[in-house]
């Protein structure tokens, strides 16, 4: 018995580290896709928007830029469920901000934007978990955000998820790099 204790600590111990060594050139891509994604998202909101207009940075993509440059190979971090998850998260949680509009309401409306996202995301198989935030965000962002109504799909979100998926696709794919997205997982 105390063999088999010691024999299974020993391969716990090594898959744990095993799964916690990170290779520096991995490191330098997922540093270099983030920061060209989150800031390629950036400076056309700051360039090419009106300050008063600053919409266009979430912070469900931040979320998003840490699965896709990484943890690539991840099922969450695919395009399909990365442009389906906030894409329809972003639908759910407008539709929820306008069935439920009042005021006092609105932490009804944000509690159920993010629980019908999580079960659309099932029902589709498009888990991406910052899709919750791009739902709770049609809720609880700001004014400006709410009165985009269903134009917030696609401005910010889908715009949004294209340039990061754009920056993902040739980043996590120069040569000698890692293969984005995994193996088949195009859609």
């Amino acid at each position: 018995m105390k063999h088999r204790i010691k024999r299974t600590y020993r391969i716990a111990r090594y898959v744990i580290y095993r799964e916690t060594l990170v290779d520096k050139r991995d490191m330098a891509w997922s540093f270099l896709g983030a920061f060209l994604g989150v800031g390629l998202i950036g400076a056309l909101n700051h360039f090419y928007l009106p300050a008063r207009d600053n919409l266009f940075v979430l912070g469900s993509f931040g979320a998003s830029a840490v699965l896709i440059y990484g943890h690539t190979q991840s099922p969450l971090a695919q395009p399909r469920n990365v442009i389906g998850g906030h894409v329809l998260s972003a639908i759910t949680g407008v539709t929820m901000c306008m069935l439920i509009s009042a005021p006092e309401w609105e932490w009804l409306a944000g509690a159920l934007a993010v629980a019908c996202s999580i079960v659309v995301m099932q029902l589709t198989k498009t888990v991406h978990p910052p899709g919750g935030a791009t739902a709770l965000l049609a809720v609880a962002g700001s004014q400006k955000i709410r009165a985009l109504g269903y134009l917030y799909v696609l401005s910010p979100v889908a715009t949004g998820v294209f340039m990061l998926l754009l920056v993902a696709f040739i980043v996590n794919n120069i040569p000698g790099n890692r293969n984005y997205p995994a193996r088949g997982k195009w859609w």
